[in-house]
């Protein structure tokens, strides 16, 4: 008879953040797998459970699998968890619980902690349709991209970004997506939580004139509405578009988008003007 997978929250700051059913099953669980065992030993400890932890990360998540869909195969109660918040979530353990659907064994949630949730709900910006998109790329170019692509979705935009990458990313942000509301979530849970509300460039302006910015950051992004008339002259608008690392032809054609125009029309305007 096969085993139980559990998929189990855990705090994403605050120790306090974690359900009674996620404490019992990690006490009860024959082994868990823990994104860092390090960091998970701290929550264990905090409520004494005295459990196997074994490591799962993406750089061993292959190896790793096939060892616990082995150990779940043979009746063990495997729970899994992250560094913080709910598995699979932009942290490990697709391969874990693809692997044992497939091979019917139980999986079982346990839900609780998510940045992504309670940075939307305390956000200010509408909750009724929203899109998370991960990790924002590192690249200026790849970002902005990433962001061209979202541009007319009518949906809040949430993203993780990493504390050194915040001040670049709301520059692409305000390039490419003009004045919609930003808000930047910091530290959730935490002493020093943080929620910076207003424009990608006030934000930006804020977090650019401290010394460093520290901790886990979660950047949400208004919805999608209708542009606003824009009388920059069409070469301007291109090249300052390819100053944030969008091709010229992506350039283009968001040009055209915002100006309610074909891609060929402002192509050729272009060729005029040149």
């Amino acid at each position: 008879m096969g085993g139980l997978l559990y998929v189990v929250a855990t705090p994403i700051g605050n120790l306090e953040d974690i359900t009674y059913r996620a404490v019992r099953v990690l006490g009860e669980a024959d082994v868990i797998a823990c994104e860092d065992t390090r960091q998970t030993r701290k929550l264990l400890d905090h409520y004494g459970i005295q459990k196997p932890t074994i490591s799962y990360h993406e750089h061993n998540e292959l190896d790793r699998t096939t060892e616990l869909v082995s150990r779940l195969a043979a009746g063990a109660v495997v729970a899994l968890v992250s560094d913080a918040g709910t598995p699979l979530v932009s942290d490990p353990g697709y391969r874990l619980v693809h692997a044992a659907v497939e091979m019917g064994i139980a999986v079982q949630t346990i839900p609780g902690p998510s940045a992504v949730l309670a940075a939307l709900a305390a956000s200010g910006l509408p909750t009724d349709s929203f899109y998370f998109g991960g990790f924002l790329p590192a690249k200026p170019g790849q970002r902005a991209k990433a962001l061209e692509a979202l541009a007319e979705a009518h949906a809040t935009l949430i993203f993780y970004e990493a504390p050194h990458r915040i001040v670049e990313a709301l520059e692409t942000v305000e390039q490419v997506l003009g004045s919609r509301p930003v808000v930047v979530a910091r530290e959730l849970t935490k002493l020093h939580e943080e929620f910076l509300r207003g424009s990608a460039a006030g934000i930006r302006a804020q977090l650019a004139a401290r010394d460093s910015v520290k901790g886990e950051i979660t950047l949400l992004i208004g919805k999608a509405t209708a542009p606003p008339v824009d009388d920059t002259p069409l070469d301007e608008a291109v090249d300052a578009l390819m100053r944030s690392g969008l091709p010229r032809m992506d350039a283009i054609k968001q040009v055209a988008r915002r100006r309610g125009l074909s891609k060929r029309e402002v192509y050729d305007q272009l060729l005029r003007e040149s």
